[in-house]
């Protein structure tokens, strides 16, 4: 190996490290129901809206690559998550007839299995869901959020997260029509991972959704899925205010029977109440970016810059 790529490869060992790369996943469940979610890290904060007015976010972020499967939402019952019955579909078909509520519920499980604030509010009475705004007494409370507590790492995404990562450009230079990194109607397809391809235009029969890891091709920044398969709740208000429990709350993504037209693209906004429950309907799961605590961080850069220093030294002795 030369000096250069030498460097390069150092590099990149501190970077996987630091925490600083695109791809994260992270365990959840217990025993023979662990199961695991892959994050892609969306970055350039403080980018520019779209010409609509969406996508901008102030901060970099972490969301899911592919929609929840039933396949997950089965594992976390089976650890412990309650009163979230999702149905639909099996295996790794796309958790659906899920409501608002739920897909929330499924959330705030993911936090208080590991030992996190839960992100929203939620009661339960009989079979009926709640939730209430966070307040400044809370611990989390957040001001420019009453939805979503800000101690809380993984929650379902806003729209401008949602739209951010479907629709944005990967280097923050602007964004696409739709969401397969391209500016013309992906090509239709049942299943697969093709460049510009998306599940949608497929009829009402079966086979119905493809496997969350077959659901077209990818996004620019690198997920699957947020066009056809199912439409995907997103955290907020249909408003932007996040400041009523009742106002109905935002959807979008397209369809696996839906056309091009049906809330493919980033010009259709749909919104739905927060205990509407259809079979067409799922969510994705959005986080924090992760940092490693400064004394690991610190030990680890030491060991690697040690080995990069020893490299150095056995290839210029040579």
């Amino acid at each position: 190996m030369n000096n250069a790529n030498l460097a390069k490869s150092f590099a990149s060992a501190i970077l996987v490290v630091a925490g600083l790369t695109s791809a994260h996943a992270e365990t959840f469940g217990t025993g023979a129901n662990l199961f695991t979610l892959d994050f892609t890290t969306i970055g350039n904060a403080g980018n520019s809206a779209d010409t609509n007015g969406y996508g901008s976010v102030g901060y970099s972020y972490r969301i899911s690559k592919y929609e929840i499967s039933q396949n997950q939402i089965t594992a976390a019952t089976a650890s412990g998550l309650q009163n979230v019955t999702a149905g639909g579909w099996s295996g790794d078909k796309p958790a659906a007839n899920m409501s608002w509520y739920e897909s929330a519920a499924f959330v705030n499980w993911l936090n208080t299995s590991k030992g996190f604030a839960p992100a929203y509010n939620l009661s339960r009475a009989g079979s009926t869901w709640s939730m209430a705004l966070w307040n400044p007494a809370d611990n989390g409370y957040d001001a420019n959020n009453l939805f979503r507590n800000s101690q809380a790492k993984y929650f379902l995404p806003s729209e401008n997260e949602f739209y951010k990562a479907a629709f944005g450009k990967s280097d923050g230079s602007g964004y696409y029509l739709y969401p397969t990194a391209g500016n013309s109607a992906p090509t239709a397809v049942t299943s697969g991972t093709g460049l510009g391809t998306a599940v949608y235009n497929q009829g009402w029969v079966p086979p119905g959704p493809a496997s969350i890891y077959q659901a077209g091709g990818l996004s620019s920044y690198g997920t699957m899925g947020q066009g056809g398969n199912i439409q995907e709740w997103q955290e907020s208000s249909a408003d932007g205010t996040n400041d009523s429990v009742g106002d109905h709350r935002m959807v979008r993504g397209g369809y696996w029977y839906g056309g091009a037209s049906d809330a493919l693209d980033s010009s259709t906004r749909s919104s739905f109440g927060p205990s509407t429950d259809i079979v067409n309907l799922g969510f994705r799961v959005a986080g924090v970016v992760v940092v490693p605590e400064p004394s690991s961080l610190a030990t680890a850069l030491v060991g690697l810059a040690c080995c990069g220093f020893s490299l150095w030294r056995r290839r210029n002795r040579a």
